[in-house]
């Protein structure tokens, strides 16, 4: 870390250019990874990143420099670079730094960097042979499985000087099935803020036979239907559709730039009464969580939406400057190379009062998507496109034959407001958010979800 007397020199020469803000991020981290295909151990590496990021604001304008030499002379040099361009007029006094506390920990009982590689790869060989195992019609198995720590330190010319640690772990599972005509995937990648003992809460046997079950059973499902129809979205993962149709709406930068359907649209209507969303970063060890976000922020749950109303946006600082308003603790960067933009950490819809099975019942002909995987997502509109990686179809309230190819296609704001039950499990997953170039640990969620009518795009007609 750096010294609170160098940490001040920086901020001051930083605000020589006329610049009304100045912030230092410090970061430490170092990552580990491993891959296993065709039951071989391919490649196993460990990264380190180390250095220090100057922002400048000057109104709505902002500089930014950084650097990886921590030396005094290449710092002071980074401090002057970012302050250079501010070209501002204000006079500002550097406010004694106080050493802040975080409100929200987030424990780790078994550091990763404490476990032995070779301990880290059993795991991943426990999963590959249990893919392995479940069925005769598996063919491949790939494993990755990755840990990083992180720490940071950030200051500002506002007095702040708070330190932090960030502990993520993940493993990844893919089981390929095949008939020796058609191939399915299944796939399986828990992860959270928490050390090794992730592996307590998801044995690796169990990671490996649930990827392989997905393969195989979609191996077997006969082609999807298409056309309008009801649809129940799973617990968990299913949460993606909101994370991408709408939550990235809901981020103030791209709300400021119009380029939102949810512009202007705070205190109305954009939901179904029985929808509450919301951010929260202080679910504990949540893969999304942290103690204080990129800018120093304290983490914070933020309402999105309230019984369908919409109540707020995700803030950073300098969106807040721009709105002035408090940031809602959703200043996010990738790195000290990054400059910090709205994000979202923990976000979902809030579970409700139905029955999973319940809302199933309730479809007399319709689809369920037990399990969503990639799509595309226009952020202006919050249309989309997702594919339904498991799916069933719902024939008089009862789940029937598996599907596949079927694939999801509407509108975010549509998709909310025809939600007509929420179920009372729900659940996150965790995920990697990219925006403006950058790429950070998000988890989305939900509970089991009804909407009575979306497009389903499949390869028959529905009837047929």
């Amino acid at each position: 870390m750096l010294s609170t007397k160098l940490i001040r020199q920086l901020l001051q020469v930083a605000l020589e250019g006329g610049g009304d803000f100045a912030e230092v991020f410090f970061e430490n981290s170092k990552s580990n990874s491993l891959v296993l295909e065709n039951s071989k151990l391919e490649r196993v590496k460990t990264g380190y990143d180390l250095g220090v990021g100057i922002r400048v604001l000057s109104g709505d304008k902002v500089s930014y420099a950084y650097t990886d030499d921590l030396s005094k002379e290449a710092l002071l040099q980074t401090a002057k670079v970012a302050g250079a361009a501010s070209q501002g007029q204000n006079k500002v006094t550097i406010t004694d730094l106080r050493k802040g506390t975080i409100n929200q920990v987030h424990p780790v009982q078994i550091r990763p960097e404490d476990v032995a590689k070779q301990k880290k790869a059993e795991l991943m060989k426990e999963a590959n042979q249990a893919a392995l195992n479940y069925d005769d019609s598996i063919r491949q198995v790939m494993i990755s499985y990755a840990d990083n720590t992180q720490e940071i330190m950030i200051a500002n010319s506002d007095g702040l000087y708070i330190e932090d640690e960030r502990i993520h772990t993940r493993m990844r599972v893919k089981a390929i099935a095949s008939d020796g005509e058609k191939i399915q995937t299944g796939s399986e990648s828990p992860g959270l803020q928490v050390g090794f003992e992730l592996f307590d809460q998801h044995p690796p046997q169990k990671l490996g036979e649930e990827a392989a079950r997905q393969a195989v059973t979609m191996l077997g499902a006969k082609s999807a239907p298409s056309g309008k129809m009801p649809v129940v979205i799973n617990h968990g993962f299913g949460g993606v559709l909101f994370h991408e149709a709408c939550g990235h709406g809901l981020e103030a930068d791209l709300v400021q730039k119009n380029s939102s359907v949810f512009a202007g649209q705070v205190g109305k209507q954009v939901a179904s009464e029985v929808v509450t969303a919301v951010d929260d970063a202080t679910i504990k060890n949540g893969w999304g969580s942290f103690g204080i976000d990129d800018e120093g922020q304290q983490a914070e749950r933020t309402v999105l939406i309230e019984d369908g109303i919409l109540k707020d946006y995700m803030y950073d600082l300098k969106a807040a400057r721009k709105d002035e308003r408090a940031s809602t603790g959703n200043g996010r960067r990738d790195s000290y190379q990054s400059l910090p933009v709205p994000r979202m950490s923990n976000t979902f819809i809030e579970a409700g009062d139905s029955e999973p099975d319940d809302i199933i019942t309730a479809v007399d002909d319709g689809l369920y998507a037990k399990k969503l995987s990639g799509g595309q997502v226009e952020t202006a509109t919050g249309e989309f496109v997702f594919t339904v990686a498991e799916g069933y179809l719902i024939k008089n309230g009862q789940l029937a034959e598996p599907v596949r190819g079927a694939t999801l296609i509407g509108r975010g704001i549509d998709v909310l407001q025809k939600i007509s039950m929420v179920g009372n499990d729900l659940k996150l997953a965790p995920g990697m958010c990219g925006k403006a170039g950058q790429s950070i640990p998000a988890a989305v969620g939900q509970p089991t979800l009804l909407v009575d009518e979306i497009t389903v795009g499949g390869t028959e007609r529905k009837g047929e």
